[in-house]
């Protein structure tokens, strides 16, 4: 679908442009289009396809979707792949992808599966004409910067979920559950890291030594987005190294637990197998026992298994079975 198709000329807006116009508007000088689709059609990326002359290995990654975010060079065609996560009603990570092609003279990006718009972008990029002439190569740096931005709030939401499992780590009972939140918050830096960590390995193509033409004037602001996803990707590696921690730790905290559990059973076994001890030798019944025919015997047996029973208790209770 549609969202939005601009002309702007030395960074000034000069109007909302039909599809069929595109064209007549890249072949003005200092002229350039922009382009807004979301969860686009096969008829859709054929017309721009046509429009912006794009290569078909592109166009057939935009069509597919499910690409590794990637920056490709086609010609002098700047192909760049971008997922976008965000969270969901339900507290799940949800991926979508923008694709982007940048031009000498047009821009091109392609929204799938994701609710976030690029309106703010867009605006932004009005306000300051004298970045917006820069060209297009600015316009792929705003999108970028977007997506970027839109991964410190995630990592704040999970760095938060993770302090707070940490904060239960140590509490009884506790222990499944917390094995259970680590792992899901296990996959969803995953998934986030699948995001970051290949973008951040491409945007290096965009800054120092050979810059593909689209960006070379807009270098250093690409050397804030690495600086950005560099960030990013140090939280992400802190987060899974403090998960795999929490993670041993609550599995030592469950071992402990589970020890602490077997003392006590060992320590009432103790116990009770001493009073079945004596038990079993009164209950022999030899005739030649002296106290079965004295009228203490029974009473006296008791107290001795009794007596014996709580000496046992107070020791194990002192050595902190019990």
């Amino acid at each position: 679908m549609l969202v939005n198709c601009v002309a702007y000329q030395e960074g000034t807006k000069l109007a909302d442009i039909p599809v069929e116009a595109i064209s007549d508007y890249l072949q003005k000088p200092g002229c350039f289009v922009w382009v807004a689709l979301r969860d686009a059609g096969e008829d859709e990326l054929a017309t721009m396809q046509d429009e912006f002359g794009l290569h078909d290995l592109a166009i057939e990654d935009a069509r597919h979707g499910h690409q590794r975010p990637k920056i490709e060079e086609y010609g002098s065609t700047l192909f760049t792949v971008m997922h976008m996560v965000e969270f969901t009603p339900t507290d799940e990570l949800r991926v979508g992808e923008v694709h982007v092609f940048a031009g000498s003279n047009f821009v091109l990006s392609v929204r799938n599966r994701s609710t976030q718009g690029f309106l703010g972008v867009r605006e932004r990029c009005e306000r300051e004409p004298h970045l917006l002439r820069q060209g297009t190569g600015f316009v792929l740096y705003a999108l970028m910067d977007a997506v970027v931005d839109r991964y410190f709030p995630i990592v704040d939401a999970l760095e938060t979920e993770l302090e707070a499992i940490e904060g239960q780590i140590f509490e009884r009972g506790q222990a499944r559950a917390n094995i259970e939140r680590l792992y899901e918050l296990k996959h969803k830096v995953t998934t986030l890291r699948h995001a970051v960590s290949p973008l951040l390995d491409a945007t290096t193509k965009l800054h120092g030594g050979r810059v593909p033409s689209v960006c070379a004037r807009s270098e250093a602001y690409f050397r804030d987005i690495f600086d950005h996803l560099a960030r990013v990707q140090s939280s992400i590696d802190a987060m899974r190294d403090t998960i795999s921690t929490a993670i041993q730790v609550n599995l030592s905290v469950t071992t402990i637990e589970e020890s602490e559990v077997t003392k006590r059973l060992a320590a009432y076994a103790g116990i009770f197998a001493v009073a079945t001890f004596f038990v079993g030798i009164w209950g022999m019944n030899f005739e030649h026992m002296p106290e079965l025919k004295k009228p203490w015997g029974y009473p006296a047996a008791l107290g001795v298994i009794g007596v014996v029973c709580a000496l046992m208790w107070w020791r194990f209770r002192r050595a902190g079975w019990l």
